[in-house]
């Protein structure tokens, strides 16, 4: 795919720029003029961002308004879930329909690298101030000294739990090891009220993926080699996944074969799920769908092989923004960037999912601005256990940098259709694994 999607690029970017496709790349972002407007044309820019919740998406609204009313520039938000996003995006590749900006999962921004889609960013960097960014971000999106993507916000996956249900069942210490995990979530498993931890394998996500790098992770591997080779017949691959089939025919409800993120997520927000792997996201989730029951959830480190082992970085998600090299203003892009990046826009957007959305930018967690905030102050420890995860994590398969290979791993539904393959078929382990490394290689190796 990366070679076709190359050439139909090249020749879409020809044409574009043979039309008049704005400033070089590499130029500091110019002052936009009050005007809107370039060769008495006025501007108009398409952002595509996947914050489908109503407060980020209010947000972004009001963002863009006021960017118009300051600057002329009119800037047209659409919304497209993370789970759409990969499809779109390819899709427009291959049309010429792609946006000027747009959010993107990490993984993904590797492959729109790898196929010169985006332009760099380091004078936007450099102009805001290097040195105000978290560096580990500000590196997953860089491939040889050029930065390709601003992130916006970050998180990290932890351990959520119910106390409530913890305590009912009279655990009075919260798991640290993943047998610790499975223990508690079958002494609390009560369905179809509370199921004790869903596991979710429903192809076009990538919700079981994301659960066999936490247990890989744990283990001291990574789902992709540092030669960026699938890794799923390893001893810690094995185990993980005979770990989450395990999790699935005993503590989850059968139709979470098929579920993705969203009703993955749901089970959690309204109280039917004990255990569960997430962000901070849960919070707000909680909030609006059982707000009853926001004394009763917490947040842990991803448990571990066993207890002694060191702590470890599982997932982490550093969320940029991205400016389309087929654009044909990039120096206005770049100005909306940065505009969505002024302090006190900036604490507005992350307070829009409280604890949810961590700053990628330094200073900001220490501004009063900041901690004046009800939930980011309810949930202080939820917040320094995320923040000890976003230390120390990375994102899926981007162990060893921003490579292509990871957005193969997270896109291609690969492990999800193995675990379905293993539950379904009765398929043994280590055959399904075998099939789905070869698989998964296959496609690295054609890509």
């Amino acid at each position: 795919m990366k070679k076709v999607l190359a050439l139909i690029l090249c020749a879409l970017l020809t044409a574009g720029c043979l039309g008049g496709c704005g400033s070089s790349p590499t130029s500091a972002p110019a002052p936009v003029s009050g005007s809107g407007q370039t060769g008495g044309e006025p501007i108009t820019l398409t952002m595509w961002h996947s914050f489908t919740q109503g407060p980020r998406k209010d947000f972004m609204d009001k963002d863009a308004a006021d960017f118009e009313a300051q600057t002329g520039v009119k800037v047209v938000m659409e919304t497209y879930p993370w789970a759409d996003f990969y499809t779109k995006w390819t899709a427009g590749v291959a049309t010429g329909q792609v946006p000027d900006i747009s959010t993107a999962l990490p993984a993904q921004v590797a492959e729109m690298i790898d196929i010169d889609a985006l332009v760099p960013l380091n004078d936007l960097i450099d102009g805001m101030g290097r040195d105000q960014f978290y560096e580990a971000p500000i590196n997953e999106f860089t491939v040889n000294g050029s930065n390709y993507g601003i992130p916006i916000y970050s998180h990290a996956h932890v351990l959520w739990y119910r106390k409530d249900l913890l305590e009912k069942a009279g655990i009075t210490k919260v798991p640290e090891t993943w047998e610790e995990l499975y223990n508690a979530a079958v002494a609390v498993n009560d369905p179809p009220e509370v199921y004790g931890m869903p596991f979710s394998c429903g192809k076009g996500d990538f919700m079981a993926t994301l659960f066999l790098n936490l247990y890989v992770k744990s283990a001291g591997e990574t789902l992709l080699t540092p030669e960026r080779r699938a890794n799923l017949t390893s001893q810690a691959a094995i185990d993980g996944i005979n770990y989450w089939v395990k999790v699935y025919k005993t503590v989850s409800p059968s139709d979470s074969i098929n579920y993705k993120t969203t009703e993955h997520s749901t089970m959690y927000y309204q109280g039917k799920a004990a255990f569960d792997f997430n962000s901070g996201f849960h919070i707000s989730g909680v909030e609006a769908n059982a707000p009853e029951l926001m004394d009763s959830i917490a947040a842990a480190p991803i448990p571990k092989v066993n207890a002694g082992d060191p702590k470890y970085g599982a997932v982490t998600s550093n969320i940029p923004v991205v400016v389309w090299k087929n654009s044909a203003h990039p120096a206005e892009c770049k100005q909306f960037v940065e505009f969505l990046l002024q302090p006190e826009r900036y604490v507005e957007f992350l307070h829009s999912v409280p604890v949810g959305m961590l700053p990628a930018m330094k200073g900001i967690t220490d501004l009063p601005e900041f901690q004046n905030n009800e939930t980011i102050q309810k949930f202080q420890q939820e917040t320094e256990v995320i923040s000890e995860a976003l230390a120390i994590g990375s994102g899926i398969g981007m162990e060893y940098g921003c490579f292509p290979e990871a957005s193969i791993l997270t896109n291609q539904s690969v492990i999800e259709e193995m675990f379905q393959d293993i539950i379904l078929n009765g398929t043994p382990t280590e055959q399904a694994a075998k099939a789905a490394e070869a698989k998964l290689n296959r496609l690295i190796e054609t890509n």
